[in-house]
């Protein structure tokens, strides 16, 4: 049935501080957590309820983009717009097409210098981004500060609480600074983990394909890793082992193909951890970066006794940087700076001092700002190169393209991303291939096109040198 406007249970106050479409979004999410929106129903349109509430059409619209993003709602092609499937425990979607050779580490061409090389390598924000006297400014102030005669090992106390308002208003967590510990980046905050929960032979997850590094930390604390597969829209839940200890997984954007987990799964998932006990740890590595809704909610937001959040200043300002956060339950927090003690682990003070001035001067969020709009541009030159109208271009899809700092182009074989690699570096192109994400047999074959460390005019470039190669390939299907 369609919600009429009375009984629709949506109000607006101008004078809140939340913006009114986050006020709608917020107002519907709830009523379908409640049941008071059920499973089906159809909503008033966009128009319909802007009169209802008073505010522009454009406001109504962002809220349900929006909802629409996290899953909430779904639409139906010439009917309208309804109340998304968000229970729990989902059939699994239809298996993945099967495995392909593994293909073979890029290389250049020794015809080109490595120098001369465009390198649309994944991961790397753009350092030169940062103004200079923004970065002068933390430093100096960072040198200011006499050393401490022996670190705290949750961090600077000015630091987490400058932290914990950072992440309220940038991901809505009601995070205070018992809940957070200052760490050396998403993988020193996933070690101190595993050295706390993970003992030799227990079994943890971590995404499929998913980020090495995750694997690499968790194989070295002695645990047997399993791979969890995941599709364009993420972890699978329902394929889940039930005897994990931890798993890994990057909801908001998931690495490296950038799904975003709707929000039926996020239940199934929270549902299966407190199923089993497992620790989820949420890897929130480039959350700052979206570009057709703001920043999807932070999963740890859902449950914040079975997920642990990590983030990072390296995806913001620059690898080197080498400062991340980890909010928990205070009491794993303890637990956790009890271990660093022991193992001598630390975030030296003057980085942590720099970044408490980068965020107490709002200079972050600035400079975050900064870097969505400059990114904006990159992908947009990226992406229109490569899905522009072509008749003979070889057949590709652009997956994870509408937010953080690469996209994945999609092909049919492995041995067709190998080439192009190939190909590409004798045009004076570096790229980096998929098959090195997974722990097994490739089910994706593919090109993963980071755009964060490139200039706008080095990677429009890249993008007409990498359609020209794909125009003229007669690419056969799927071995």
């Amino acid at each position: 049935m369609t919600i009429s406007r009375a009984d629709l249970p949506v109000v607006v106050d101008r004078r809140a501080a939340a913006p009114l479409a986050a006020q709608i979004s917020a107002q519907v999410r709830e009523a379908v957590t409640v049941g008071v929106l059920g499973l089906g129903e159809r909503l008033p349109s966009t128009r319909d309820l802007a009169d209802m509430l008073g505010v522009s059409r454009t406001v109504v619209t962002t809220a349900y983009t929006q909802l629409f993003a996290e899953g909430w709602l779904e639409g139906r092609h010439g009917s309208g717009t309804y109340v998304a499937d968000v229970a729990p425990g989902l059939s699994p979607p239809p298996p993945a097409s099967p495995p392909r050779p593994a293909s073979p580490a890029p290389t250049a061409s020794s015809a080109t210098a490595p120098g001369d090389l465009i390198e649309l390598r994944p991961g790397v924000p753009w350092a030169a981004g940062i103004e200079p006297a923004v970065w002068r400014r933390a430093w100096r102030s960072a040198g200011t500060r006499p050393p401490a005669l022996w670190p705290d090992p949750y961090g600077l106390p000015e630091l987490r609480a400058e932290l914990a308002a950072y992440l309220r208003r940038s991901r809505g967590l009601l995070a205070t600074p018992a809940n957070i510990l200052v760490t050396r980046g998403v993988a020193g905050g996933l070690a101190l983990l595993a050295a706390a929960l993970v003992r030799p032979g227990d079994t943890v997850g971590v995404e499929e394909p998913g980020y090495p590094a995750a694997r690499e930390v968790l194989h070295r604390a002695g645990a047997r890793v399993v791979p969890c597969r995941v599709d364009v829209h993420g972890i699978v839940p329902d394929e889940l082992p039930r005897n994990l200890r931890l798993l890994y997984t990057t909801p908001a954007h998931q690495y490296p193909l950038g799904g975003r987990l709707p929000v039926a799964r996020r239940h199934a998932l929270i549902g299966w951890a407190r199923a089993t006990g497992a620790v989820v740890v949420e890897d929130d590595y480039d959350s700052e970066f979206r570009y057709d809704v703001g920043p999807l909610p932070a999963l740890h937001s859902m449950d914040p006794d079975v997920i642990v959040y990590l983030g990072t200043a390296s995806k913001v300002l620059a690898p080197g940087f080498g400062a991340g956060w980890l909010v928990a339950d205070p009491h794993l927090v303890e637990r956790l700076a009890q271990v660093r003690v022991g193992l001598g682990d630390r975030v030296p003070d003057p980085v942590q001092h720099a970044l408490l001035t980068l965020l107490a001067t709002g200079d972050l969020e600035r400079h975050v700002r900064r870097m969505r709009l400059e990114y904006a541009r990159r992908r947009a030159a990226l992406v229109e190169a490569l899905t522009s109208p072509c008749d003979v271009c070889a057949p590709s899809r652009l997956l994870g393209e509408t937010a953080g700092m690469h996209v994945v182009l999609e092909l049919p074989a492995a041995r067709q991303a190998d080439r192009l690699v190939a190909a590409a570096a004798e045009r004076g192109v570096a790229l980096w291939t998929l098959d090195r994400y997974f722990a097994g047999p490739p089910t994706v074959s593919g090109l993963i096109l980071g755009y964060g460390a490139a200039p706008l005019s080095a990677v429009r470039r890249a993008a007409a040198e990498l359609r020209a190669l794909l125009t003229p390939v007669a690419y056969p299907g799927p071995a």
